[in-house]
């Protein structure tokens, strides 16, 4: 039995029982006060016997109108009521078919229909998004994952008729950057499945680790690296907010001019952790900036070919790290060239003490 076919029941039960009340109404308030006998109600007026006779079968034709007209009128308003549901289904049959693109977008006063058919439009525009972008890295990481492969055969079949040295470094170095991207893919796909131990992590003594572990980098381009701030305490994975910050700094020195400058800055902010990073380098667009983020996107004149060029993959790391973690993440253009990457998360109130480990 359709939603439809069961309101249309309802309606028309509960006119005909409403019709009903009404008649025993008049039944017991007024009929059962006339009398019973020959004379009638002052010997002028109809007896009950008369009026029983004469009430009743108008009595039943109306309960019998009032039954059909609660059919009709129970049909039509419930298909009235139920026609946003039903251009609801429409939408999401078309949507489990793999046409993403269409939207209900219902028209009218706002109500619980209106709001779950906006709820449902919302849905599927950032479903259509995930996909897009999934398939997006799909081919993007088969792409740079088919490059080394190819470059690796061919020095293959270099090697197999002149075997050189020069010809196995280069062979380590393909194979290198091969082994670099598919573990940045893994680190990318565990950030996401947010499948990590939260603990309590301070993001000063990680910016200090990071800055450590890439100054001789630094120092190698003429770059000047500064870490400042207090501490900054925030649950997480200690790991992978290590590797954020690690590929923030990398990000910077890579993408910086000559002699150029680095500041690392944590803070607490209210009730929040915050991790800056600012580097000087080329002028950037407030429309390339927000592209930064997306898997492979090393973005226009960013691009780098030697041995620290990466994988495309940093930043995007970077905002998948910041999303498991619940946080913000916020990239702006710096005046007179460079980049500012501003990163927000939850902060803690009692620092020191190691939440409960449990994988999520």
């Amino acid at each position: 039995m359709s939603a439809r076919l069961k309101l249309t029941l309802s309606y028309a039960g509960l006119v005909l029982l409403t019709g009903a009340v009404l008649l025993a109404v008049v039944w017991m308030y007024l009929l059962r006060f006339v009398p019973d006998n020959d004379q009638g109600l002052l010997g002028v007026s109809p007896n009950l016997y008369l009026l029983s006779r004469t009430f009743a079968p108008p009595a039943a034709i109306a309960l019998a109108g009032l039954t059909v007209v609660g059919l009709a009128g129970g049909w039509f308003l419930a298909g009235r009521m139920l026609s946003p549901l039903t251009r609801i289904a429409d939408v999401a049959r078309q949507a489990a078919n793999g046409e993403l693109s269409q939207r209900v977008r219902l028209e009218g006063r706002t109500d619980e229909f209106r709001e779950l058919a906006d709820v449902f439009d919302t849905m599927l525009e950032q479903l259509e998004s995930h996909v897009a972008e999934h398939q997006r890295f799909a081919a993007n990481a088969s792409h740079e994952l088919r490059t080394p492969l190819a470059i690796t055969q061919s020095l293959l079949d270099v090697a197999r008729e002149e075997p050189t040295r020069e010809l196995i470094e280069r062979l380590h170095v393909v194979n290198s950057r091969a082994i670099d991207l598919t573990e940045a893919l893994l680190l990318l796909s565990r950030s996401d499945r947010r499948s990590f131990t939260r603990a309590q992590v301070d993001l000063s003594l990680l910016a200090e680790e990071a800055a450590e572990t890439l100054l001789p980098f630094a120092e190698q381009r003429g770059i000047t690296l500064d870490v400042t701030g207090a501490t900054a305490w925030t649950p997480g994975s200690a790991e992978l907010l290590l590797r954020m910050v690690t590929n923030l700094v990398q990000n910077a020195i890579v993408h910086n001019e000559p002699a150029g400058r680095i500041t690392v800055h944590t803070e607490q902010q209210h009730q929040a952790s915050v991790l800056r990073v600012e580097n000087t380098g080329q002028p950037l667009t407030n429309d390339l900036v927000p592209t930064l983020t997306e898997p492979f996107h090393r973005g226009a004149g960013r691009t780098r070919a030697d041995e620290h060029a990466g994988a495309g993959l940093g930043l995007a790391i970077v905002a998948s790290v910041v999303r498991a973690h619940d946080g913000a993440l916020d990239l702006a253009p710096r005046p007179g060239g460079g980049l500012v990457v501003t990163v927000r998360l939850p902060g803690v109130t009692s620092p020191g003490r190691l939440l409960p480990t449990a994988s999520r």
